[in-house]
C-alpha cells in the first residue's frame, strides 16, 4: 500500500508542477486522474519495490542529486570542449568498474550515474562488474578514481 501512495505522491506532485493549474475543477480532475492512474497500476501488479523503489528515497539524495547535477554540467563542457576542438584528445577505451554497492539498487544507481555523466557509458552490468566506456583518459582516471562509487554506497547506507 505505501508503494502505492507513494506512486499517487509522485504523479500528483509531477502533474501538479508541470500543469500549473490550480483550480478546483482542474485540481479535481488532476486527482482523479492520479487516482485511476495508481489504482491501474496496482491492478496491473506494476506497484511494488521494483516499480516504486523506495528504497532509494534517502536523506542523502538532498546532497547526492546536486554533486552528480553538478558533475554532469563540468562533463558536458569537457565534452563540448572536445567536440570543438582541432584536437580533442579522444583516447575511446573500455573499462571495468568494480562497485561497491551492497544491494542491486545501489548498482544500478551507481551504472545510470556513470551514464548520465557525458563521456562514459554503463555498457554491461553484472554482480561485482561494471564495463564501461570513456571517451578519453580523464573521464576513466574520474571513475578510477571511485569518487562516485564511494557517494553512492553512502548514499545506499545500511540494506
Amino acid at each position: 500500500m505505501r508503494h502505492t501512495l507513494a506512486l499517487a505522491g509522485v504523479l500528483a506532485l509531477t502533474w501538479l508542477l508541470w500543469s500549473g493549474h490550480t483550480g478546483a475543477l482542474l485540481l479535481g480532475l488532476g486527482l482523479l486522474s492520479v487516482a485511476a492512474t495508481a489504482a491501474l497500476a496496482r491492478r496491473m501488479g506494476l506497484v511494488d519495490g521494483e516499480g516504486v523503489p523506495l528504497a532509494v528515497v534517502r536523506p542523502g539524495l538532498i546532497t547526492y542529486l546536486p554533486w552528480l547535477l553538478w558533475q554532469v554540467v563540468l562533463s558536458s563542457i569537457d565534452v563540448g570542449r572536445r567536440v570543438w576542438a582541432r584536437d580533442p584528445g579522444l583516447a575511446p577505451r573500455m573499462l571495468h568498474v568494480t562497485p561497491t554497492q551492497a544491494t542491486l539498487t545501489g548498482r544500478v544507481l551507481y551504472a545510470n550515474s556513470i551514464t548520465l555523466t557525458p563521456g562514459t557509458i554503463s555498457v554491461m552490468m553484472e554482480d561485482d562488474d561494471i564495463l564501461v566506456h570513456a571517451l578519453h583518459a580523464e573521464a576513466a582516471d574520474g571513475l578510477a578514481s571511485g569518487d562516485m562509487d564511494r557517494r553512492v554506497t553512502a548514499l545506499e547506507g545500511p540494506a
